[in-house]
């Protein structure tokens, strides 16, 4: 039997056709393809700040490549962020109000707000507060250092919706003597908690979340019959550069876990 002998040049042409499988094989094509970075830009109330830092790192875990910015600040300086042009992938505000002017100016859709939670409020005293302040009642008397969120701001406008309320169990007068005792009025909620921490205040009416972030502070509740529930709204504007993208967080939020993590940090979640 003849046995055909490989000519040095079919040896050589092999050897080159093994070693270039041997390189593809272990080369740039057998990496995974990861998906490009992308940025969700989303503007929310300022007492969802450790809701949503929790839920950004939640949904970022689940969404490779995709990074969340947030911009935390009262509901209606967002809103006015929004009309003069600042890019937002999504907006949740702390009530109705600055998403349904955002739908009168076309920047949203009349349709895309959803409700995603509902808040309620409470007193917050500085730990080891005054003997001064042992209720509700105690908040009329003359000299206090009250804090509040300044009207516009929808923690604000709520808060004297409650101490009117309250006109019914302390008299006709209760909310203007609690009124005669505010020394300032905050842009955001989270400057009323932050003063009281720092004992700047005798007294301040936040949401409830926000005393749960804050734990140190006592706090005084309000009557069921008095208090004001607040819904916080959700949506994405029409120009948002990751529309998509936008969606699936929204849907996250209102998904059992989203809404787990909110109940965790003091919010009431939204019917399912």
């Amino acid at each position: 039997m003849i046995k055909k002998r490989f000519k040095p040049r079919s040896l050589l042409h092999t050897s080159f056709l093994i070693m270039s499988l041997s390189l593809s094989a272990c080369g740039p094509a057998a990496a995974p393809i990861s998906e490009s970075p992308r940025m969700l830009r989303v503007y929310a109330a300022a007492s969802l700040t450790e809701a949503f830092t929790e839920i950004g790192r939640a949904f970022e875990a689940s969404h490779p490549g995709v990074t969340l910015m947030f911009n935390f600040g009262g509901s209606q300086n967002l809103r006015t962020q929004i009309e003069q042009g600042a890019s937002a992938d999504v907006f949740a505000s702390a009530n109705s109000m600055e998403l349904d002017a955002l739908v009168a100016a076309k920047l949203i859709d009349a349709d895309a707000p959803k409700v995603f939670l509902t808040n309620q409020l409470t007193v917050i005293l500085p730990a080891g507060f005054s003997t001064r302040i042992n209720s509700l009642q105690d908040l009329s008397r003359p000299g206090l250092k009250i804090i509040l969120a300044a009207e516009e701001v929808p923690a604000g406008k709520y808060a004297r919706q409650v101490l009117y309320n309250l006109n019914n169990t302390f008299g006709a007068d209760y909310q203007e003597k609690v009124l005669a005792n505010v020394v300032s009025n905050e842009d955001n909620i989270r400057q009323v908690v932050a003063k009281v921490q720092l004992g700047e205040a005798d007294a301040g009416i936040v949401y409830i979340s926000d005393a749960i972030s804050a734990p140190e502070l006592e706090t005084i509740p309000i009557p069921a019959d008095a208090n004001v529930t607040a819904e916080y709204q959700i949506a994405p504007p029409n120009d948002a550069a990751n529309p998509d993208l936008a969606k699936e967080f929204i849907a996250y939020i209102l998904s059992p876990d989203g809404q787990k993590i909110l109940k965790k940090w003091g919010f009431t979640p939204v019917a399912q």
